[in-house]
């Protein structure tokens, strides 16, 4: 794993390591304000500190971790893919997408990805290792600091929305990746400050992590990627669901839902001739009508296809229909704005080409 960095720990393990380094316990929120409120990590800029402290509480405490390998735009420059590569030369990707009223950054939580999902190029790759909350928070900051400085179309923003949607199953991570939504929601200095209510965290099913998670109290959109109603299907395109089936996975999602009084978002790739058939989508409407009533939204995704795959996404008449049978059973349904589909971008499917 990566070297210390003071976004994987909490308040108090910050103090006593500036501690240990010598320096007077204050100091730790003046480093943590410099990070999480002015997104800044340049030791020169850090006037408040000790020109004799800096390079040593930076060194120590704010470890270079992610440096990127290049950026790719598309949508006239308001979605933004970056490649970084991490201290021991894994490579990891975020996606930064501006919109009129928002900006969102979509996270990788593990280098490549262990759950094998055939239609997604990172899980075809397999898992490399997990991120570190450090690696995983810095995606945000960096977001954060391009928001700030205008480094996209339409001027200086602000960062509103995190989605643990790019590389990686964010539960099989689990420790970290709820250490880094505690970083990313708790208030400055200690944190970014955003809302818990904009933060997506999106899983294939990881039963037990999900009722673990809903005893944690938090208020984060749990988002889960069931791709197709039928366990027959899903064996296959989401491995995982050999281990727990789509009734098991759904309960689950309404105990989360239960518990926090929040919308649970079921994500649909829609594959052609696959997963897109009418019966199919009436299955859908139906388990998630009996399992989640109220508390159920599907965001449906035209599937990003990836080159060399024979997986395409579904033409649009299909797609159509399949949103029409689905709200006909009394469930929510809307389709994602498909950008960044040029830069392979779009839909989970992030794949580092080095």
């Amino acid at each position: 794993m990566p070297p210390r960095h003071l976004a994987d720990l909490s308040a108090e393990e910050l103090r006593a390591a500036v501690t240990e380094l010598g320096e007077k316990p204050f100091r730790a929120r003046q480093l943590a304000h410099h990070y999480f409120a002015r997104l800044n990590t340049d030791a020169e800029a850090m006037t408040d500190l000790p020109a004799s402290s800096r390079d040593k509480l930076v060194g120590q405490l704010m470890p270079p971790l992610l440096t990127p390998v290049r950026y790719t735009d598309t949508d006239g420059g308001t979605t933004r893919k970056t490649l970084w590569r991490a201290h021991d030369g894994t490579l990891l990707e975020s996606v930064l997408m501006r919109y009129p009223d928002r900006a969102t950054v979509c996270i990788s939580s593990q280098a490549g990805c262990g759950m094998a999902c055939p239609f997604c190029a990172t899980g075809q790759g397999g898992l490399k290792r997990n991120l570190s909350t450090a690696e995983i928070v810095e995606q945000v900051r960096a977001a954060a600091a391009a928001m700030r400085d205008g480094d996209m179309p339409g001027g200086p923003g602000r960062l509103s929305n995190v989605v643990f949607m790019g590389m990686g199953e964010p539960l099989a991570n689990y420790k970290r990746v709820l250490n880094a939504v505690h970083r990313i929601c708790d208030p400055q200095p200690n944190g970014f400050g955003l809302s818990q209510r904009s933060v997506t965290v999106s899983t294939v099913g990881v039963v037990p992590a999900i009722r673990r998670m809903t005893a944690e109290g938090l208020q984060v959109t749990l988002a889960v990627s069931l791709h197709t109603p039928d366990d027959e299907l899903r064996d296959t395109l989401v491995p995982v669901n050999n281990r727990w089936k789509v009734a098991e996975v759904l309960e689950a999602a309404r105990g989360y839902a239960d518990q926090t009084g929040r919308r649970v978002s079921i994500e649909y790739a829609l594959i052609r001739d696959v997963n897109d058939q009418p019966w199919r989508a009436d299955l859908l409407g139906k388990l998630l009508h009996e399992h989640l009533g109220q508390f159920a939204h599907v965001n449906l995704i035209p599937l990003n296809p990836t080159p060399g795959s024979k997986w395409d996404a579904s033409p649009k008449p299909v797609q159509r229909e399949f949103v029409r049978r689905v709200r006909a059973a009394g469930v929510p349904c809307t389709v994602r704005d498909t950008r960044g589909q040029e830069i392979a971008a779009a839909c989970g499917q992030l794949a580092a080409e080095g």
